[in-house]
């Protein structure tokens, strides 16, 4: 595993969630703001269509010093060479994730003390911990969980702990403070008018 010390802000870039903006151009609006880790989400691109997006923002990321994470498909994570890849709890096992990345980062989605600590003894660099608050993004099947969960789970395990979900420029000091190393935040910053201009607000409080 690689020793992962995580910015405060964790961008996601879903073109599903880009709306009449190309996912291209929001890659560099996120990216021009001072992102420094990016993950890409994409759930509903045919494969071939993931792939060629994801070669698009390995070049970008690697220009501006980015990592980049892909979402769910450690095929596309190694044909692209992204710096990792994030697995949610129905993707590959964590174990399987683990040995096909090799020396590269892993990422897991948990909502839960016991997911968290699996996750840990299973190898991740880092967790997604979430929902935090609600969100109208994904829908997870999990309630809202809260600062005081998050505080839970951050002195049980050690790893990076990306919080997640209904977080925006208002709370996303909340989380920090409860324990978070980073924050991922999308419809925040996806709905922006100067997406450039909200990455850097938001990192400027952390």
């Amino acid at each position: 595993m690689l020793s992962l010390v995580l910015p405060p802000l964790y961008a996601i870039l879903d073109p599903a969630q880009t709306k009449d903006r190309a996912p291209e151009s929001v890659l560099r609006n996120l990216l021009e703001g001072g992102a420094a880790i990016l993950q890409l989400r994409v759930k509903t691109m045919a494969p071939s269509d993931f792939f060629q997006l994801a070669q698009r923002a390995r070049a970008e990321t690697r220009t501006h010093g980015c990592k980049l994470i892909v979402n769910d498909r450690v095929d596309i994570a190694l044909a692209c060479h992204a710096d990792g890849v994030h697995l949610g709890q129905e993707d590959l096992p964590l174990a399987v994730g683990r040995k096909l990345m090799a020396a590269k980062l892993v990422g897991i989605s948990t909502h839960n003390l016991e997911q968290a600590q699996e996750a840990e003894r299973n190898g991740a660099d880092y967790i997604g911990f979430g929902p935090m608050f609600g969100t109208t993004t994904k829908d997870t099947g999990y309630a809202a969980r809260g600062v005081d969960m998050l505080r839970e789970i951050r002195a049980a395990v050690k790893l990076p702990i990306v919080a997640i979900g209904g977080i925006n420029e208002q709370n996303v000091q909340q989380v920090w403070q409860a324990g978070a190393e980073s924050a991922a935040i999308i419809s925040d910053i996806l709905d922006a008018a100067d997406i450039a201009a909200k990455v850097r607000r938001i990192r400027s409080l952390g």
